[in-house]
């Protein structure tokens, strides 16, 4: 999608309005740009030329369409009542879906939480992962991409949008910018993975040939998640490890969630006092809040019951009574 699209219906210039408001107060909003496009060449093409968000409208527009999970639907349903929102403050007239009509969640996905056992095949199966002539350099750059998205806790996105100077081999420190929530920070890595950047850098030859990204694509600019994510189910395949379909993990991103489990595992296991703890774990995430973190807890809890009474002596107001995870 082109990043200034034409808007066509009556509510164009509302809709710029509310994209810039959301810009101007942090938010990229991409994907609340492109939704809202897709909204307006609804309206678009059916007609509608009283500036009115009316209720047949935005229940139209709502509906769940087929195949469309919960969570997509719920993308457009929150998308629409902030429009709904802004028109109604500047005193246009708006229907505001209610929120009790459809049961949403950010936490519907369970995460797969790797054992130690399967990350270890999981890295030897990438460690004698073969070159290619296509992709020469990318047996090595799954090992390491892989073990900084397990060790540091990243998104897939953070970490192929490194560049080479985010990447602070003398102090050992990753800068992720341009994040989910607009939560730029600097994070620590263990004394191995440094290590292991080093040796990278060297070997891959990074930055040598013009690319500034830390993960160069011969292509130009950095990998695409699309392309690691096909390579990443070939390493499970190879690993032992089922994967079931899209959108039901194995993921990418339950990297992160073992690493956020295992983190407060440790924590527990340490004696550490939890409540002064987990905001440390929600900024080196980047969470935008500590409900992401908080979830953490009872999962961890789950998965390790002779350490939930420890869990739920230090801290047991703050693990939500829910069975839902993080999908962020």
């Amino acid at each position: 999608m082109t990043k200034n699209p034409k808007f066509m219906s009556v509510f164009s210039v509302l809709i710029k309005g509310y994209i810039s408001e959301k810009q101007a107060v942090g938010y990229k909003f991409e994907k609340g740009t492109e939704l809202l496009k897709r909204f307006d060449t609804f309206a678009y093409n059916r007609g509608v030329t009283e500036i009115v968000l009316t209720k047949e409208l935005v229940m139209d527009w709502t509906a769940r369409k087929p195949n469309e999970t919960l969570s997509t639907q719920g993308g457009r349903i929150s998308l629409l009542r902030g429009l709904a929102q802004y028109m109604n403050r500047i005193g246009y007239s708006s229907f505001i879906h209610p929120r009790a009509m459809v049961a949403l969640d950010r936490y519907v996905y369970i995460p797969y939480i790797f054992t130690s056992d399967e990350i270890k095949r999981i890295f030897e199966v990438c460690d004698n992962y073969p070159s290619n002539d296509v992709t020469p350099n990318r047996h090595l750059v799954l090992p390491l991409l892989f073990r900084l998205l397990y060790g540091c806790g990243l998104r897939i996105s953070e970490a192929l949008n490194l560049t080479i100077q985010d990447v602070d081999l003398n102090k050992g420190t990753l800068y992720i910018r341009n994040t989910k929530f607009n939560k730029e920070r600097i994070l620590p890595m263990a004394e191995s993975l440094i290590e292991r950047c080093r040796n990278y850098c060297m070997t891959a030859q990074i930055g040598q040939m013009g690319n500034p990204y830390f993960f160069p694509s011969p292509f130009g600019g950095h990998y695409s998640e699309s392309t690691i994510y096909k390579l990443f189910r070939d390493v499970l395949q190879q690993a032992g490890i089922s994967h079931l379909g899209r959108g039901k993990g194995p993921r990418l991103h339950d990297f992160r969630h073992v690493f956020s489990v295992n983190c407060l595992k440790r924590w527990v296991l340490e004696g550490k006092d939890l409540n002064n703890c987990l905001p440390y774990l929600s900024a080196y995430l980047g969470h935008e809040d500590l409900r992401g973190s908080q979830r953490y807890l009872r999962l961890t809890a789950d998965l390790y019951p002779d350490i939930i009474s420890t869990i739920e002596a230090s801290c047991s107001y703050t693990i939500p009574e829910v069975e839902l995870y993080e999908a962020d």
